[in-house]
């Protein structure tokens, strides 16, 4: 007879990964479950095998809240090859084309950068998870299909040049989500007239979680303390923040307890000096986060999503 399976643990927080390179995001995630001997998990954007940096890990109830952050603006630093272009338009695909890079000085790319800050429509790569017809965009090109694709807009809110040495330059990205910034070098390649290519990237932050103001825990780190032989779970499970900080900029509302219940209920409550529009963090009169809420035009407070 088979093993009986061990059903996971009922563990809720996110977790802030720092992606190694060469390991898909669901790989990465997959093994966080398993570290965390976690129910249920998902994570909230997709990184390229290439890339390293921030995946935040959802585990348990803080599934229900990855929307927000797969909504979030996010941020990368990236290194970007001129003169070559490739399938994939980073250094994994094949070299389709090479370029000598002339008449390309750092006055002239910070001239063509800047052209691309603000809302731009960007067409998504055919190596990227966007679905066709049912099926992802990167089995179609492995198999050497290409399709019509639809243009996107996005927003590039600051593009700003760390270093420039020819042939290579870096820049820090801050974009909206859907942007592919493998895309980015393409076209910023393309308007500098020798083709591009991504040759490292890094997500450096998602939402409210930003590199160097909040500690992002390693894959191995993890592993390890999943490994110890006491306390594993205890040093895991304190690497995990709550899952209202991925909600900071929204404004709390603290609620009464006889508020607290009719809410739980679904039904929408009067609180003296609530905010009078948008999204908002719940709480009990314990301090504990009850999940999110909308104001409504008579300026009661609405359930949208509870724990």
């Amino acid at each position: 007879m088979a093993a009986r399976r061990r059903p996971g643990r009922k563990i809720t927080g996110i977790l802030l990964l720092d992606k190694p390179c060469g390991l898909s995001s669901n790989d990465a995630l997959q093994r966080v479950k398993r570290f965390y001997q976690a129910k249920k998990a998902g994570h909230t954007g997709s990184l390229d095998p290439l890339a390293t940096g921030l995946l935040p890990c959802c585990l348990g109830d803080s599934t229900k809240f990855s929307t927000y952050l797969l909504d979030a603006d996010k941020r990368y630093r990236v290194r970007v090859r001129l003169g070559v272009t490739t399938t994939t338009a980073d250094a994994e695909g094949e070299v389709l084309e090479t370029c000598p890079v002339e008449g390309v000085d750092e006055a002239r790319v910070r001239e063509v950068i800047a052209g691309f800050i603000g809302t731009i429509s960007q067409l998504p790569p055919m190596y990227s998870a966007v679905k066709h017809q049912g099926q992802r965009l990167y089995k179609l090109a492995r198999q050497g299909v290409e399709v019509e694709r639809t243009p996107r807009e996005i927003e590039i809110f600051a593009l700003d040049l760390i270093s420039c040495e020819l042939p290579e330059i870096e820049l820090d990205v801050h974009c909206s989500k859907g942007t592919y910034v493998r895309t980015l070098a393409e076209d910023i390649g393309r308007e500098l007239g020798c083709g591009a290519h991504v040759s490292a990237l890094r997500r450096t932050g998602v939402g409210p979680y930003r590199e160097g103001e909040t500690d992002f825990v390693t894959l191995d780190q993890v592993e390890a303390m999943a490994g110890a032989e006491e306390g594993a779970l205890a040093q895991l499970d304190a690497q995990l923040l709550g899952l209202d900080t991925a909600l900071g900029h929204w404004p709390a509302v603290r609620l009464s307890a006889d508020a607290a219940f009719y809410l739980r209920q679904g039904q929408a409550v009067l609180v003296p000096q609530a905010p009078t529009e948008g999204l908002v963090r719940l709480y009990d009169p314990s301090e504990q986060f009850l999940g999110v809420g909308c104001i409504l035009d008579d300026g009661k407070v609405q359930p949208k999503r509870l724990i």
